[in-house]
């Protein structure tokens, strides 16, 4: 019963948490001129992945290295596949033009430079370091872009109003005050749902293996969940898109960053990557972001087909992971075919849904 408990406060908890983070972040958006999907990309995605990075740098200093690296990488499949398949399937998703053309690209940049690092089976201090740094760069980038395109669009310096005329929400400390309220709650919730799940997954004989790849990258993931769902529902679609893509480059920059740096400076000497990530997971990790361009390209929207096929997509991972902790004799043909024949399948079909569409625009 008290697990029960836990797991409906930590539901209740990112459900409020996720309301304030979103109005608040919204409307410190329009008072500082920056738009809502690069306030997505920085504010909401680095706050709802604060449960990744403390998860993983944890991780690391109780000299549990696998699972800092494991987390990330399962985070950034949650992500893409069962947060936006999920926010698609409740309301059909508007992609910004710049996601399409700077953010995806970096993206899925970042997750050919993490595969690269970790060729060699370690993410060493030179790697850690160059992820962050192109974690701060990418930020002040996105900062200074924001704030130059609304200055043209805006000549004259009028800034629109933040909220309503005598709201309760229009001053900026109340703003702040929502921000970090929301990321407080984001966190503890999700903290409190991951526990309870846990005790539940071992009730059912679940492996620590699978619960690591599943329940902790799930449950980190919550708060990203929790903030698009609330953002799509709102209306605030490049929120919702933007908090999604911003996380998975955070997840690689900054939480396997810092979980590497944390390795290099301590008794571990570098962050190791486990072999069973090479061979698979960082593959289904590449190959789900890869499949997001022609998804956003199509209409420069996600559908809600899309969003189902997303969360088909995941749901088969988990099968493989499970088959996998348990040895099952399909578990290897299983990831054969989702590597070697349903991704690439589908990929080709995404594009020539997009060349049709393209053919059949005026």
């Amino acid at each position: 019963m008290s697990t029960v408990l836990l797991f409906a406060a930590g539901l209740v908890a990112l459900v409020l948490g996720a309301t304030a983070l979103v109005r608040g972040a919204s409307l410190l958006a329009l008072r500082l001129g920056i738009s809502p999907l690069v306030v997505g990309l920085t504010v909401v995605a680095f706050g709802t992945s604060a449960p990744e990075m403390a998860v993983s740098t944890g991780a690391v200093l109780s000299g549990r290295t696998a699972l800092a690296v494991g987390n990330a990488v399962g985070s950034n499949i949650f992500n893409v596949l069962f947060i936006l398949g999920l926010a698609a399937v409740i309301t059909p998703l508007a992609v910004h033009r710049q996601v399409i053309r700077q953010e995806a690209p970096i993206m899925i940049g970042g997750a050919v430079l993490l595969m690269v690092l970790g060729l060699d089976g370690e993410v060493a201090l030179f790697d850690s370091s160059l992820l962050l740094g192109l974690l701060v760069a990418y930020t002040v980038f996105l900062v200074r872009q924001s704030r130059h395109e609304a200055a043209q669009e805006s000549p004259g310096g009028d800034a629109p109003a933040p909220a309503a005329a005598g709201a309760w929400d229009a001053r900026l400390p109340v703003q702040i005050a929502l921000i970090v309220a929301g990321l407080a709650l984001l966190v503890v919730g999700s903290d409190a749902m991951v526990s309870a799940a846990v005790v539940f997954a071992r009730a059912l004989g679940l492996s620590d293996t699978v619960i690591g790849l599943t329940i902790v990258a799930a449950g980190t993931s919550l708060p990203e969940v929790a903030a698009s769902v609330t953002a799509s529902l709102k209306g605030e679609r490049d929120i919702a898109v933007g908090n999604v893509v911003g996380s998975c480059v955070f997840n690689i920059f900054g939480v396997v960053g810092l979980a590497g740096l944390a390795a290099s400076l301590g008794a571990a000497g570098a962050l190791p990557v486990p072999t069973d990530l090479l061979r698979f997971d960082l593959w289904v990790m590449l190959a789900a972001l890869v499949a997001c361009l022609p998804v956003f390209l199509t209409g420069r929207e996600i559908a809600r087909w899309e969003g189902v096929l997303f969360l088909g997509y995941y749901a088969a991972y988990t099968a493989y992971l499970i088959l996998a902790a348990q040895r099952h004799v399909g578990a290897d043909a299983f990831a054969d075919a989702m590597l070697g024949f349903v991704v690439p399948l589908t990929i080709v079909t995404l594009g020539v849904s997009l060349v049709r569409r393209t053919t059949q625009q005026p």
